[in-house]
């Protein structure tokens, strides 16, 4: 394919949760390997599913992904990066200052800001450092959900300009000549992501609205930044073959539509389209078949078997209602990997408390959710909010000036507001802003549609972190941030939600969040399974064999939920300006899209 011949050293690949990012970029990786090159397969995701789709476990360094010749493929693992970073930075200390400089540095080092420069570390490595890709002829990096990608790719010129313009001695991520160490690198890395010689940008869509929308934002913010060689990727496109089939007339209908109103901005890109295909696309076999390469291995993937009736799993969505609404007040959120649909999960809650009768607020904390447009306009009882990460930030920084600064000297000032401006200084706003939404719960309902398990991780991270901080300072933080923890492990006052498709990486990813919440003391309310099939009558073949696939799925859910509720795949109701609940067995009415 054109795609892979032009393919130049190092390939970025990114879009919105949920279009196949990973999908996409392993079956690049395996092309090129397959065509004689030197492939290395990097994931910068926090919420790294590469072992799983490659079926080969992986490390933080490179591993030959078994089945194919010339492919080696590495994880970066933030939470390894930041334990070493802090090492690294505060280890020449260790005996030479005093015990409670070091604890303070310690201190400085604990946020989830540092988890995120340390794996930008080891990313500028691979990426501005010749040297450690020596052995490769292409770099393909799998890289996280869009607003994730864009602070990532927005850290090399971010921190040059941070370290030329800060002449303090610490930041809030610790001893500044530890970082101005790292600004030859940082350079090298920015330089590689311009250069149009040596980098392209692939965003990845699927043929839908919403996530074109997404991308042409993320192409245009990409293009700011200097990277103008980009090229776009329509994945899961799909075309029935059963004209007698409405629901695959209706599938094919909405991708067409969404390609017919492409932002132009995108359609001057070049374009690659890979179809839908009638399986998961987890192993070497299958992920083969993405470019059209088949194989004896493979022929059972694409086997399809007859029609059989279908039979919902679990109740409706509008059955987990009278539970999360027994105390008449709290939290509910949705979680879960990018793109399976918290945000018309959330939604979806929030109307239906409204209609009977509840005050709600409805909120998100993910950047690149779309709440007010998945809501359709305004319903009577629901608040709409988005925490927004630079008007939280300017709050922040100022807040700080007024307190914090308010008796500082004109030199003490000025270093207080080289450190507000570093990245950091967001996490923390942002951070506050959550606390401040979840307080809201003791007065009425709070719907949080929040952001993909990486970040979501990070931030109920930063939750134990800070909670633990304020117990040692006593008291010195705002009551809703000091009660946060507590209240997040309440399940009387937050209801967790845990959404998934019914597909591999989803639902194991979805297995290891509730895994990490519970070692967090935080029990999960439910499991609801999004955009599933099984509860339609089907007899497209593709959609047949996606149907049949999905079994096992509602199965390993049933045996990890202590509630599971389904919600049937549809096609947007474009003349339904509210949203509602529906039975299993109903034509359903409500999109349930990312």
């Amino acid at each position: 394919m054109d795609f892979l011949e032009r393919a130049p050293r190092n390939l970025f690949f990114t879009g919105k949760g949920g279009v196949g990012k990973t999908s996409v970029a392993c079956a690049t990786a395996i092309a090129l390997a397959e065509r004689g090159r030197r492939v290395l397969l990097v994931s910068t995701d926090p919420a790294s599913n590469l072992d799983e789709v490659l079926e080969t476990p992986l490390a933080g360094e490179p591993r030959a992904v078994t089945g194919v010749t010339g492919l080696h493929a590495l994880n970066i693992d933030p939470e390894a990066a930041a334990h070493a970073y802090r090492e690294k930075m505060v280890g020449p200390y260790r005996g030479v200052l005093p015990d409670a400089a070091v604890r303070s540095i310690e201190e400085q080092l604990s946020g989830a800001c540092t988890v995120e420069i340390a794996a930008f570390d080891e990313f500028s490595k691979l990426l501005g450092d010749a040297h450690a890709t020596a052995d490769f002829d292409h770099v393909v990096f799998d890289t996280a959900p869009t607003g994730h990608t864009l602070r990532l790719l927005e850290l090399p010129a971010a921190w040059t300009g941070f370290l030329e313009t800060n002449v303090g001695g610490t930041s809030c991520l610790g001893p500044l000549a530890g970082l101005k160490a790292q600004q030859a690198l940082y350079d090298g890395s920015r330089a590689a992501l311009i250069d149009g010689s040596r980098t392209a940008l692939v965003l990845v869509s699927r043929a839908d609205v919403a996530a074109l929308r997404e991308a042409e934002r993320t192409r245009g913010e990409l293009a700011a930044l200097g990277i103008e060689r980009q090229e776009l990727v329509i994945n899961g496109l799909f075309h029935a073959s059963d004209q007698a089939d409405q629901v695959a007339v209706a599938m094919e209908r909405r991708g067409a539509d969404a390609i017919a109103t492409m932002p132009a901005g995108l359609r001057a890109l070049s374009r690659t389209e890979l179809p839908l295909l009638p399986f998961g696309l987890v192993g070497i076999a299958a992920l083969r078949q993405l470019f059209g390469k088949t194989s004896s291995a493979a022929a059972p993937l694409m086997a399809a078997p007859v029609e059989v009736a279908a039979a919902p799993t679990a109740p409706p969505l509008a059955t987990l209602i009278p539970a999360l609404e027994t105390s008449g007040h709290g939290v509910i959120m949705t979680m879960g990997k990018g793109g399976v649909g918290k945000t018309s999960v959330a939604v979806n809650v929030a109307v239906e408390l409204a209609r009977r009768g509840h005050k709600v607020h409805l909120t998100t904390t993910d950047p690149a959710a779309h709440v007010e447009e998945t809501l359709g306009g305004a319903v009577d009882g629901i608040r709409v909010s988005r925490i927004d990460p630079a008007a939280e930030t300017r709050a922040y920084s100022e807040e700080v000036l007024r307190t914090a600064g308010a008796n500082l000297d004109a030199a003490g000032r000025a270093l207080l507001e080289e450190d507000l401006r570093s990245p950091c200084t967001e996490e923390i706003a942002v951070f506050r802003a959550f606390a401040r939404i979840v307080h809201e719960g003791e007065h009425g309902f709070v719907v949080i549609d929040t952001a993909p398990t990486g970040h979501t991780l990070l931030l109920l991270d930063a939750a134990e972190s800070y909670h633990r901080e304020v117990l040692r300072t006593s008291g010195a933080a705002p009551e809703e941030v000091r009660r946060l923890l507590p209240r997040l492990r309440d399940a009387a006052f937050t209801k967790i939600l845990l959404v998934t498709l019914p597909e591999a990486t989803p639902v194991h990813e979805a297995a290891a969040l509730q895994r990490d919440l519970e070692r967090a003391d935080i029990r999960p309310f439910g499991w609801v399974i999004n955009q599933s099939l099984t509860p339609l009558r089907v007899t497209d073949p593709v959609l047949v064999r996606r149907r049949e696939s999905e079994a096992r799925f509602h199965a390993e859910v049933a045996a990890l939920a202590p509630r599971v509720a389904v919600v049937p795949w549809s096609a947007p109701a474009k003349a339904q300006p509210r949203l509602d609940f529906f039975a299993p067995t109903e034509a359903p009415r409500v999109e349930a899209t990312p």
